[in-house]
């Protein structure tokens, strides 16, 4: 049995992103393509997307956490994969058992991964991570002739890449990117040994080539969104659509509400569907009087409280609606324009970001690929 509810994943159209991103960073002369698949790819599906980015041609996948990278192996993923996250107080049996990648960010992680490694007699081979102003994980960028020696000489581990990470990259008014960018290239100058560079999300591609250094880490950018507020020419195409079914059409007397808290009604006589989707599918209370989505090619607004498992959208002047008519809440149901509802627009709607978007679809809604 489907639910009503579907997100459909276009993996032709993952692929072409990533092959339209590839051919903008130079082609094969370009730097090299991390493919960001952390959040389980970030609502898309993290085993279907990842097998489907490397066969594309990614130099290296990237996760999370050791746990979602152990979810990689087990799909049958070959290539790299990096695990961006902390690794303090992990369970580290994992980067040996399924050959992950760790970033080292602090000196207690370091120390961990030695001893581990050492523990098994292997060398580790890890990327280098350094916080120029994010103020998270990382070892900062001033204090580095203090923090990195004891690393740098440890015998298990292997340093492969240094990297950071970008804090106000979709900024263009902040002065803190160019900021981040002296400092990490700073930073390098202290190393002494050749090693891989990489600083670059799907807002600092599009914004610096500077910043490609030898490999770039797409995230959202793969998946058919550009980060607002910039813009690309790039060809990107959306890879998930998310559709539900009319399950039920009602009318309404003037002065009637509609759910909870009785927030919508209408003056004159109204018509209302049902719609089965509701926050427990990572819909956000917040579309309520603000979203819309699309019934027979035509928009219309998302009414009353979401709940937990529905909505209402008001369908007034659709006599011709019912039971079982396709309703888009991402996606397209035409070709005109205002016949499109896409990420950037549901979240500049609710105040929030495309990557959370994306991300609180839920569980229970099934990804269907083609």
């Amino acid at each position: 049995m489907i639910r009503s509810t579907v997100a459909r994943v276009d993996l032709a159209a993952l692929q072409s992103n990533f092959r339209a991103i590839q051919d903008f960073l130079g082609g094969p002369n370009g730097p090299a393509i991390i493919a960001v698949v952390k959040a389980n790819a970030y609502g898309h599906g993290a085993e279907r997307v990842a097998l489907a980015l490397e066969q594309a041609g990614a130099t290296m996948l990237a996760c999370a956490d050791i746990e979602e990278g152990i979810v990689l192996r087990r799909a049958g993923v070959t290539r790299p994969i990096l695990v961006f996250g902390a690794l303090s107080v992990s369970d580290l049996d994992g980067l040996f058992e399924f050959s992950l990648t760790p970033t080292i960010s602090t000196p207690s992680a370091a120390r961990a991964v030695q001893a581990a490694a050492a523990t098994r007699k292997t060398v580790c081979h890890y990327h280098l991570k350094i916080d120029t102003g994010m103020n998270r994980l990382g070892f900062r960028h001033d204090n580095l002739r203090r923090t990195l020696p004891e690393l740098l000489a440890s015998p298990n581990l292997q340093l492969d890449a240094v990297y950071t990470h970008f804090a106000t990259a979709d900024s263009p008014e902040s002065d803190l990117f160019d900021t981040q960018r002296t400092r990490f290239e700073a930073a390098l100058a202290t190393l002494d040994r050749p090693v891989l560079r990489h600083a670059a999300n799907s807002a600092a591609t599009l914004r610096d080539s500077r910043v490609w250094y030898d490999v770039v880490r797409p995230g959202l950018m793969m998946y058919g969104i550009v980060p607002p507020p910039l813009a690309s020419t790039i060809p990107l195409k959306p890879v998930m659509s998310l559709t539900s079914r009319v399950v039920g059409v009602k009318g309404l007397r003037p002065g009637e509400t509609v759910g909870y808290g009785g927030r919508f009604s209408s003056e004159a006589p109204a018509s209302v569907a049902v719609v089965p989707a509701g926050y427990a599918d990572g819909l956000d209370l917040r579309l309520e009087g603000r979203g819309h989505v699309l019934v027979r090619g035509r928009r219309v607004p998302i009414v009353g409280a979401v709940s937990m498992d529905m909505m209402t959208i008001d369908v007034t002047g659709l006599d011709d609606v019912q039971p079982g008519d396709e309703v888009v809440i991402i996606g397209s149901q035409g070709r005109e324009p205002w016949q499109q509802i896409d990420v950037r627009e549901m979240a500049a709607a609710i105040g929030t970001i495309p990557y959370e978007i994306v991300c609180r679809i839920g569980s229970r809604i099934e990804r269907q690929y083609t």
